[in-house]
C-alpha cells in the first residue's frame, strides 16, 4: 500500500468516525475463508459496513479524528487482525449482526465499540450492546411515560365529572 493509498484510507475513516456516532472493533481471525464471505454476506444483508483495516491506520484515523470524541481507551485494543463494523441506523444492528453469526460459530470476537462517547471493550459486553435501544425507541418511551400521567388526570377528570353530575341530579330529585 503506497503512502497516498494509506493518506486517503487514513482520510475516510477520519470522516466515518466523525459522522458516525458508534462503530464496532472485531477480530475475525482464524475464520475460513468460507465463514469471513459468509459473515460479509450477512453484514451486507442488514446494512452493516464490514471493512479489515490495518491497526496503524484506524489509530491515526482515531487520533486525528479525536478532537471532537474520546478514542484513547480503544487504543489498546488495536492488536491483531482487526475489522470496523459500522451501519446507519440503531447502534445495536452491528451487535446483533455479530451475535446472529455468532451462533453457529466462534468468532469474530468483539474487541470494542463506540457509541455515543461510551466505551465497551471486551466480548463480555455484546449481550448488553445488543439489548441498546436507539434513541428513537428511547424518546418514544419518554414521551409515553409524560403523556401516561396527563391521560389518567384527564379521564379521571371526565369521569369524576359525570359522577358529580350524577350526584346533584340525585339530589335535584329528592328535594
Amino acid at each position: 500500500m503506497t503512502k497516498q493509498e494509506k493518506t486517503a484510507v487514513i482520510e475516510e475513516l477520519k470522516g466515518v468516525f466523525a459522522n458516525l456516532d458508534f462503530f464496532y472493533i472485531t477480530d475475525a481471525s482464524t475464520l475460513s475463508v468460507e465463514k469471513i464471505n459468509n459473515f460479509r454476506r450477512l453484514c451486507f444483508e442488514r446494512g452493516v459496513q464490514m471493512r479489515v483495516i490495518k491497526n496503524t491506520l484506524i489509530r491515526k484515523a482515531l487520533e486525528s479524528a479525536a478532537s471532537e470524541k474520546n478514542y484513547e481507551a480503544i487504543f489498546g485494543e488495536l492488536k491483531g487482525p482487526t475489522a470496523v463494523l459500522y451501519a446507519d441506523g440503531a447502534a445495536n444492528i452491528p451487535a446483533k449482526v455479530l451475535k446472529e453469526f455468532r451462533a453457529g460459530n466462534d468468532r469474530p470476537l468483539l474487541k470494542a465499540a463506540y457509541i455515543d462517547t461510551a466505551v465497551f471493550i471486551g466480548d463480555s459486553q455484546l449481550d448488553a450492546l445488543t439489548k441498546l435501544k436507539s434513541k428513537e425507541q428511547v424518546l418514544g418511551e419518554v414521551i409515553g411515560l409524560l403523556q401516561s400521567p396527563a391521560r389518567n388526570v384527564i379521564s379521571a377528570l371526565q369521569s369524576g365529572g359525570k359522577t358529580i353530575a350524577g350526584l346533584v341530579k340525585t339530589l335535584q330529585e329528592r328535594a
